[in-house]
């Protein structure tokens, strides 16, 4: 039994990622949560994880009273009250991509990118931590393996189809977004390779040498949470078991699973969880492996991996509080 809690504050706290990560502080054994901001409805109420929170301010919280400040602000507002909670003495943890590469604000923080399984020393030693997008987690710990390796062949076209529940869009009301326009129907969205995450997953690509291009599709699937990528990679050679390399990186990471089947989102759901497979292209010219993945979006894919990040900046177990 833990006596001693570490404080930590949220801000966007009444949307979707913002929520799950008030739900994980309140369920965690070493967080104790200060303060939840939400500026749109503060003074308002809601129930989560069992209890009843009200929502501050974010301009009135007392962020030094906070060990961690997790911000899940609106991309393009969080950088400023990034800057104000380091100021005030603590550390933070930014859900959005106001400080990803490719973001103006990236090179003042010098926040490492916090996907843990490929930065863990970096966050472990860092005051500012950008956490990843949901697409790019799925992607980028699929890809992994054979990026370590360097495996992609020359010239090659990364080709990644993801499919995303539609909390990943938010909680502003959307026309689009009602439940009559997205029941029974699937559709890609940001087509043409245009979609924010790019300049992400492509700085990851880029930072093993990788001579290869990166083409990103996400759709939008008529669930509330969850991602399913399929990546297309061509390869340099012919590898009869690729499995085993996602078996040899992951052998020691606890909130990966490697599967000989295709993950399904009831595999990961409301979990901080990415499950992936990897077989070889048949009946292709050349040597191309196919990797599926799977992650939560509003888990693994934003507050659990920003949990598992503020673990490391305070120096707790990394899995501590986290549903496996």
């Amino acid at each position: 039994m833990y006596v001693h809690k570490l404080p930590i504050g949220v801000l966007g706290a009444s949307g979707y990622a913002g929520r799950e990560l008030v739900a994980l502080a309140l369920r965690h054994p070493r967080l104790e949560l200060a303060f939840a901001a939400a500026q749109s409805r503060a003074g308002e109420r809601a129930r989560v994880a069992g209890r009843e929170i009200t929502f501050a301010q974010a301009d009135a919280v007392p962020l030094g009273d906070a060990a961690v400040v997790f911000s899940a602000l609106p991309h393009g507002a969080s950088a400023p009250y990034v800057a104000a909670a380091r100021a005030a003495g603590a550390k933070v943890v930014d859900l959005s991509s106001d400080l990803r590469p490719g973001s103006e604000h990236a090179g003042h923080f010098r926040a490492p990118y916090g996907l843990t399984e490929l930065a863990r020393e970096d966050v472990r030693s860092a005051d500012v931590v950008a956490n990843p997008g949901c697409y790019p987690t799925a992607t980028l710990l699929g890809l992994l393996p054979l990026l370590e390796a360097d495996l992609v062949a020359p010239g090659a076209t990364i080709s990644v189809s993801a499919a995303s529940g539609v909390t990943g869009a938010g909680n502003t009301p959307r026309g689009d977004l009602l439940f009559a326009e997205v029941a029974e129907d699937f559709r890609a969205y940001a087509a043409g390779n245009v979609h924010r995450h790019v300049a992400e997953m492509r700085s990851v690509v880029d930072r093993f040498g990788a001579d290869a291009d990166l083409v990103f599709t996400p759709h939008l699937l008529p669930v509330a949470r969850g991602i399913l990528a399929t990546i297309v990679v061509p390869v340099r050679e012919p590898i009869a078991a690729p499995l085993d390399l996602w078996r040899a990186r992951y052998a020691n990471e606890p909130f990966v699973e490697v599967s000989e089947e295709p993950p399904t989102l009831r595999d990961v759901v409301h979990r901080n969880v990415v499950r992936v497979t990897a077989l070889p292209a048949r009946h292709t010219r050349r040597p191309a492996v196919v990797v599926i993945s799977a992650i939560d979006n509003l888990v693994k894919g934003a507050a659990g991996q920003a949990v598992q990040n503020a673990n490391l900046l305070l120096g707790l177990d990394e899995a501590l509080g986290l549903p496996a």
